[in-house]
């Protein structure tokens, strides 16, 4: 079964926030299984090897494109072919984090237990969120 799954880098978020692309990057990928996933971010993308995975889950029938074709219909790829820093790292995102501040309200919303008050993301609100969308 394959698992997709999200990983950050200090470093490329910091070169990311310098040349204006903000400081919500992150590595959307699939991989055979969690020692793949976790292989892979041990090597690095980007030309920076302290890449973390945030989040993994199992998914069933999902390849890595189709992957990044949903998550690109609602965030902003970062083009390697543009940036010659990444190296042909392709599934880097640049996350609006407003859409995922709305995404966690709304699920708020239809619990009805929870009072509706400021949301504050932390990255593994983030990963769900882009796992999320890239499986649906």
């Amino acid at each position: 079964m394959a698992v997709i799954y999200v990983a950050r880098s200090a470093a490329l978020t910091k070169w990311a926030s310098d040349v204006g692309q903000g400081k919500h990057t992150y590595k959307l990928g699939v991989a055979d299984d969690a020692a793949d996933a976790k292989a892979a971010a041990d090597a690095g993308w980007g030309g920076e090897t302290d890449w973390k995975l945030v989040q993994s889950q199992e998914v069933e029938g999902l390849d890595e494109e189709q992957a990044l074709a949903r998550l690109g219909r609602r965030e902003k790829t970062i083009d390697p072919t543009y940036y010659p820093r990444l190296k042909g790292a392709a599934g880097i995102f640049r996350i609006a984090l407003t859409n995922v501040q709305n995404s966690l309200l709304v699920a708020k919303a239809m619990t009805a237990d929870e009072p509706l008050v400021e949301v504050k993301v932390k990255p593994k609100d983030i990963a769900d969120y882009m796992i999320r969308n890239a499986i649906a």
